[in-house]
């Protein structure tokens, strides 16, 4: 009779920074699909175009979309020096052209 399994312990950096790296690669699909969202917006029923609203929603779209990989990249870089400094590979000093 095999023995009952364990459940599979995932070390809480790696998951952490695993699902980091799933952030990343998802952002730029889902920030095609919130810059896509205005042409969703059905026009008001005035003559002149609505273009204010959305303008605004596309520069605040676009901000937080860079706010958020650059947060992403300076978590995942933080979490590589963290892993490589750990594993005693150290950081290689920078260097001189």
């Amino acid at each position: 009779m095999p023995k009952a399994s364990q459940p599979l312990f995932l070390a809480r950096r790696s998951y952490r920074r695993r699902r980091m790296m799933d952030a990343a690669r998802v952002l730029p699909i889902a920030g095609a699909v919130i810059l896509m969202l205005p042409a969703l917006w059905s026009p008001e029923a005035t003559p002149e175009p609505d273009t204010a609203r959305g303008t605004v929603y596309l520069f605040a779209a676009w901000g937080m979309l860079i706010a958020c990989a650059f947060l992403l990249a300076r978590r995942l870089g933080d979490a590589q020096y963290e892993e490589e400094t750990a594993e005693g590979g150290g950081r290689l000093p920078p260097q001189e052209h």
